[in-house]
């Protein structure tokens, strides 16, 4: 069976244009015009690839590799190996990033499938509107009333519900399903994601559960990215709201009517209830929970598996259950851990019985 290689690099860059892209300091003698083909972690490299470090904890593998040249932090620069370039930064991985994005920038975004325009396996409701340079993929189907801006895909197997709005140069990944919402420009959805379903509302009795009319949108601004299998619900009275440039992993559950802020990072697998509101740059991390209706301030951090049941200050960290200061949770942590430790260990009378 063939090796396929996925990402093929779309320019080879000399070691001086990578050094004046990242502002990184060539190591003195070196061969300015020295072109770099690939990128590698240390232990894979091969002299035509480009590498980094950021960790002390990785200087074994820094003696060994064999890469062309390294972004290394001051700090280790006397630790790259003979025959390797150094290439010193303050920031190793921000540089080396760069240049990935130099030489792959098809990995920034899905790519279509198959070839651009309207497929003859697409479904297109005759009253939607598409600008130029759209890609409807076989299998997708797309609404009426629909509008879909110049230079967006929508990817095999993907619906577009009636009225839906698409902004420019977005993609709308395999199997997706849009609904009852506003999406912005340059917004990612990966596959498998559900827009615009249903809130969970429901007026429970014990004779049964009325359900609730949901009839809110969701609204999704610029520059947003949706990781595979994610839902965002519609709101029920208001619109759900995520703001722009905001990332979201694989698997995230947001509820209805939920308000969250500009540029914000949300990890795996997080649930967000109902009517929660989430300020700027906000990051929270994989598997933690958030209670309907709290308040999470701007650039709050919340650590993975924690459990948000109260509102949180700006700018502060946070982790456990509940939620409390990172430093508090820390503390209380520790005493547990000394606790179970002097339970556990023998006290004199056991050890002498035990003789």
């Amino acid at each position: 069976m063939a090796d396929p290689v996925f990402f093929v690099p779309a320019s080879e860059p000399t070691l001086a244009e990578i050094a004046a892209l990242t502002g990184a300091r060539l190591a003195e003698g070196a061969d300015g015009e020295r072109r770099i083909s690939g990128v590698a972690p240390l232990d894979l490299a091969t002299q035509s690839d480009l590498t980094f470090i950021d960790s002390p904890r990785y200087l074994p593998l820094l003696a060994e590799t064999r890469a062309a040249a390294c972004f290394v932090g001051p700090k280790h620069v006397g630790a790259v190996p003979s025959g390797v370039v150094s290439l010193e930064s303050p920031r190793p991985h921000d540089a080396y990033v760069a240049v990935l994005r130099l030489m792959f920038p098809e990995a920034l975004r899905p790519q279509a499938l198959f070839a651009p325009g309207i497929s003859p396996g697409a479904h297109v409701h005759p009253d939607a509107r598409l600008e130029a340079d759209v890609t409807v993929e076989p299998g997708a189907v797309v609404g009426a009333g629909v509008e879909i801006g110049r230079g967006s895909v929508i990817g095999p197997g993907a619906v577009i519900g009636p009225g839906v709005r698409i902004g420019r140069d977005s993609h709308i990944g395999a199997g997706t399903t849009v609904i009852h919402a506003l999406l912005g420009n340059r917004v990612i959805l990966h596959p498998g994601v559900r827009i615009g379903q249903d809130g969970f509302g429901y007026l429970m009795s014990g004779k049964g559960h009325a359900k609730v009319p949901q009839i809110g949108r969701v609204v999704i601004q610029d520059d947003v990215e949706i990781g595979a299998s994610t839902t965002i619900d519609r709101g029920a009275n208001r619109d759900t709201i995520i703001g722009e440039g905001t990332k979201i992993d694989n698997q995230v559950q947001i509820g209805h009517n939920v308000q969250i802020g500009r540029h914000c990072v949300i990890v795996a697998q997080v649930g967000i209830s109902g009517s929660a509101t989430l300020g700027d740059f906000v990051v929270i991390g994989g598997q933690a929970g958030v209670n309907g209706h709290v308040v999470i301030g701007t650039g709050a951090q919340v650590a993975a598996t924690a459990s948000v049941k109260d509102d949180l200050a700006a700018g502060g960290r946070y982790g456990g259950a509940p939620a409390r200061p990172i430093k508090e949770w820390y503390r209380e942590e520790l005493a547990l851990r000394r606790l179970a430790q002097r339970a556990v260990a023998p006290s004199k009378d056991d050890e002498g019985r035990e003789g």
